[in-house]
């Protein structure tokens, strides 16, 4: 069996889910880290328009963006 060696931040964030013993403190939780994220995912968009990486041009462009994989028979 494989030993899993946890950094010191994977064993703080251990730490402290020892208070999170309800479904709804799972379910706070759950949401506090999905606006983290989507907040860092803002920040970067926002950056990219700054920069003039995304424009609106390019936004209108992921209209008829079809990025499927095509698979053969």
């Amino acid at each position: 069996m494989a030993t899993t060696v946890f950094n010191d931040a994977q064993l703080e964030v251990l730490r402290m889910m020892s208070v999170f013993n309800t479904p709804e403190a799972v379910k706070d939780l759950k949401q506090s880290i999905s606006n983290y994220f989507a907040q860092k995912a803002e920040a970067e968009i926002d950056q990219l328009w700054s920069d003039g990486i995304l424009t609106e041009g390019k936004v209108e462009s992921f209209r008829s963006l079809h990025e499927r994989t095509p698979y053969n028979k």
